[in-house]
């Protein structure tokens, strides 16, 4: 039996902000993948729009200062692009997997296409030099891998993302 797991997206100060279950895909060295079901009214995510039911393939790293969702259409599997969170590195305690989100977030669409979000709200955000600085490290890093094709980037088509 596949274990279910606990994600709890927390704000920077590491109190909960949302908590969901999701199912352990793989997990290796410092990657943990899950499956998770978007369960919130429909909305638009920096023109990503996402339904009740969508698909959701969640990538956290115990190493990196970010985390991966590959998105795909509840009813008809559908890719529809992902959503990359800014976050410290993720703590994974037994079934429990915890994100510190750092505001900003980068939309990769399936043309190529990359969005960043929230900029203004990171800058509101009190945060030692030495996390803005990684936050701001780790930004320029999925912007990399996505206008490489790289994982977890890797199923993107057509040309290199661009910035709008």
């Amino acid at each position: 039996m596949t274990p279910t797991i606990t994600i709890h997206k927390r704000d920077e100060h590491g109190m909960d902000v949302i908590a969901y279950p999701a199912t352990l895909l793989e997990r290796e060295g410092s990657r943990i993948v899950l499956e998770a079901s978007f369960n919130m009214e429909g909305r638009d995510v920096g023109g990503l729009w996402l339904e009740r039911g969508d698909r959701f393939i969640e990538t956290y790293y115990t190493d990196r200062w970010y985390n991966v969702f590959a998105i795909f259409d509840g009813e008809g599997g559908r890719f529809k692009g992902w959503y990359a969170n800014v976050t410290r590195p993720a703590e994974v305690d037994g079934n429990h997997v915890y994100a510190d989100d750092l505001a900003l977030d980068v939309i990769v669409f399936p043309e190529g296409m990359l969005r960043v979000l929230d900029q203004d709200e990171f800058e509101q955000l009190e945060l030692v030099d030495e996390e803005r600085t990684r936050a701001l490290q780790a930004l320029q890093e999925i912007k990399r891998l996505a206008q490489s094709r790289q994982a977890p980037f890797s199923l993107l088509k057509g040309p290199a993302p661009t910035m709008d």
